[in-house]
């Protein structure tokens, strides 16, 4: 079965789905997304993702391109045309097409709107999350407001990259103080030596992730005990457990920074008990 996208009010295949090539997403990454999983056809935490689409285009001045209620719609509409049972929805808003021009366009330019669905293998994500995942550590060149989900991803495309190419599966941001921020596309936590769940508070120098919000709330009720501080790699490295979390990755394990083992050099029990948890936890819609 051929693949289905939403673009501007038409679902069309996605092998000739376009957009305008004025479009400000393109020319200036002057847009915002959002990622959200789809759980045995129903979407997961759709409430926050579209809370945290609301503030980034409040923060970037971009109006919604259709109200709430229709755009739950088109999210639905396009994950039954891809019959996606397990995977991910993504959409995307842009200040829409107009002269290419670095001030704001004219105020009645309507917003694009992107979406597509495709399918995902949960067991492969369960492998990965078996054996952990490698990552290395890069400096965090990126702009100040990265808590605004933007479409403007280079650095963070450029950190993956060099993890690809060293063996690893994710890039650590390393700030000017010798702290991690966050992962390419993750958020990041260790657990201490004296068992304590640590991982950056929720400031402009990270993205607020979803998954990382509901994770807190599953680590309270397993009675950990946590703190949202910046760490240093060096805490990293010596910490009993590492992993990272996403819409995509729930919570997988870090056995390897740099080359380094992290604990035993194996996936740990706190990580394993967060992501067995996540989805009882995880508001879960039709």
């Amino acid at each position: 079965m051929s693949r289905i996208a939403y673009v501007n009010g038409q679902y069309v295949a996605h092998a000739q789905a376009a957009v305008h090539i004025e479009d400000r997403g393109y020319q200036f990454a002057d847009g915002v997304y959002e990622v959200c999983e789809i759980r045995g056809g129903h979407l997961v935490d759709e409430r926050r993702h579209v809370e945290r689409l609301v503030r980034s285009l409040g923060e970037i001045r971009i109006a919604l391109p259709m109200p709430l209620a229709a755009l739950k719609v088109v999210l639905r509409e396009t994950i039954r045309r891809n019959r996606v049972r397990n995977g991910f929805v993504y959409l995307q808003v842009t200040r829409g097409v107009a002269r290419r021009d670095h001030y704001f366009p004219d105020p009645s330019t309507p917003p694009s709107l992107v979406v597509t669905a495709r399918a995902v293998d949960p067991a492969k994500g369960e492998a990965v999350a078996g054996e952990g995942i490698a990552v290395i550590t890069a400096p965090d060149n990126r702009w100040e407001r990265v808590d605004i989900k933007t479409v403007g991803l280079l650095p963070n495309v450029l950190a993956k990259q060099a993890a690809k190419e060293a063996g690893a599966r994710e890039a650590w941001f390393v700030d000017r103080e010798g702290r991690i921020t966050e992962g390419g596309s993750t958020n990041a936590w260790i657990v201490t030596p004296e068992g304590r769940l640590v991982t950056r508070q929720a400031d402009n120098g990270i993205l607020r992730g979803i998954t990382r919000t509901v994770m807190l709330q599953v680590a309270e009720q397993l009675q950990l005990t946590v703190e949202e501080r910046a760490f240093t790699v060096a805490e990293a490295l010596a910490a009993r457990e590492a992993f990272v979390t996403s819409a995509t990755n729930f919570a997988t394990p870090v056995v390897r920074i740099d080359g380094l083992p992290i604990g035993d050099g194996r996936p740990g029990a706190v990580a394993r008990a967060l992501r067995e948890n996540f989805h009882s936890f995880a508001e879960i819609t039709p």
